[in-house]
């Protein structure tokens, strides 16, 4: 069985490199593998692909840590329905404190100690008064945490104009800088309404275009952008 296998989180939806050690798992199998939140559920997707077994990639791969039982499958499913409901409790104490921040998502931590909530905002907020009815309502710790448009559209997901899912929620790690510069070099008319993506910044894509040697995007004359 190959060290390294692919799955996909069942709570992001993401698709992750995961070393399975002495696990015997297969396309199909359920597992909890590590994760910043102290554990994921997440479904094996692929054994033995070049996706897999990519030598760069495989280095960032985290460990399985058990296949998954009845036990963990409710676990999960329990935390997802008590971070839909502390989603709808945040919700209606911003509006009550009337604070100028869109919630984003709510992450539990495996042992429920601990919960993120994830926002955005155009400046610095004054949530004190948010948090401690957060902590009495939730009994646990809170930690408010801010992040801007991109990770807001690799949280939440969706599908960009190619008709696939966003890159960002799928299969990239980190965002590189994608300038206006990299959309002239490859000769595609500067219209923000076709270079933009679902987070209203540059599209990550044209910085995997500029990379290839011979793959371009053109406009064609109904202004659609398709790939050389």
């Amino acid at each position: 069985m190959p060290d390294i296998i692919c799955v996909q989180s069942e709570t992001t939806g993401r698709f992750v490199r995961v070393r399975v050690g002495d696990l015997a798992l297969h396309v199909g199998d359920r597992c909890v593998i590590e994760s910043e939140l102290g554990g994921d559920l997440a479904v094996v997707v692929d054994e033995a692909s070049s996706f897999c077994h990519n030598p760069k990639a495989s280095r960032m791969a985290v460990q399985a840590l058990r296949k998954a039982t009845p036990e963990d499958v409710r676990k999960f499913e329990w935390l997802r329905e008590r971070e839909a409901r502390a989603y709808d409790l945040c919700l209606q104490r911003i509006t009550a404190h009337n604070l100028p921040m869109k919630l984003v998502a709510v992450r539990y931590f495996f042992s429920e100690k601990k919960g993120i909530f994830y926002y955005t905002a155009d400046g610095r907020i004054d949530f004190r008064e948010l948090v401690k009815d957060l902590a009495k309502e939730l009994r646990m710790r809170i930690e408010m945490r801010q992040v801007g448009v991109r990770d807001e559209a690799k949280m939440i997901g969706g599908l960009g104009v190619c008709g696939r899912c966003l890159c960002c929620s799928s299969f990239m790690t980190t965002f590189e800088p994608v300038t206006i510069q990299k959309a002239r070099k490859q000769q595609i008319v500067i219209n923000p309404t076709k270079i933009s993506g679902l987070c209203g910044r540059l599209m990550c894509c044209l910085g995997f275009e500029e990379g290839t040697s011979k793959g371009r995007m053109v406009s064609p004359p109904d202004d659609r952008l398709i790939e050389d």
